[in-house]
């Protein structure tokens, strides 16, 4: 391609095209009967069954995780002893075991904690509001009686 057909190119290409910057989004969504948007719904009870389920999962898998440890190390010395290769190979992966494992008790403890903070958040974030809601609702029957209604 020449110089010369890119500039007659260019031409062309910008005099069919506006230089306006457009966006391209998902539609919105239909709001429910209450105004909102979407389904999601979460309440204490489920934050309070996600977190516990994530914290019996931490003791589980620690003890579980543990028991593959100590066995696998022991049949790693047992053949390493006996002059087996398997043996060092077989402590390599007890090694990585050991770091997965630990990789998802910190996990699982990460869920627990988070959702329990949530929890606690939440019920504070609750009671502001009922406090706020409340003091205006004592305001307005102030104002009302005042005005004689």
């Amino acid at each position: 391609m020449s110089w010369d057909e890119w500039e007659q190119l260019k031409k062309e290409a910008s005099g069919r095209s506006s230089t306006a910057m457009r966006l391209n989004q998902l539609p919105a969504e239909p709001t429910d009967a209450s105004g909102g948007q979407g389904d999601l719904r979460v309440d204490q009870k489920d934050l309070a069954a996600i977190g516990d389920a994530a914290f019996r999962l931490h003791q589980d898998l620690d003890r579980s995780g543990d028991h593959a440890r100590v066995a696998s190390l022991s049949a790693a010395s047992g053949l390493t002893s006996q002059g087996f290769a398997l043996g060092k190979a077989l402590d390599h992966v007890a090694g990585h075991w050991v770091d997965q494992v630990q990789s998802l008790l910190d996990a699982c403890a990460h869920i627990s904690n988070h959702l329990d903070y949530t929890k606690g958040a939440h019920a504070g974030d609750e009671f502001h509001i009922y406090g706020t809601v409340s003091s205006i609702a004592d305001l307005d029957k102030g104002f009302d009686e005042r005005a004689g209604r």
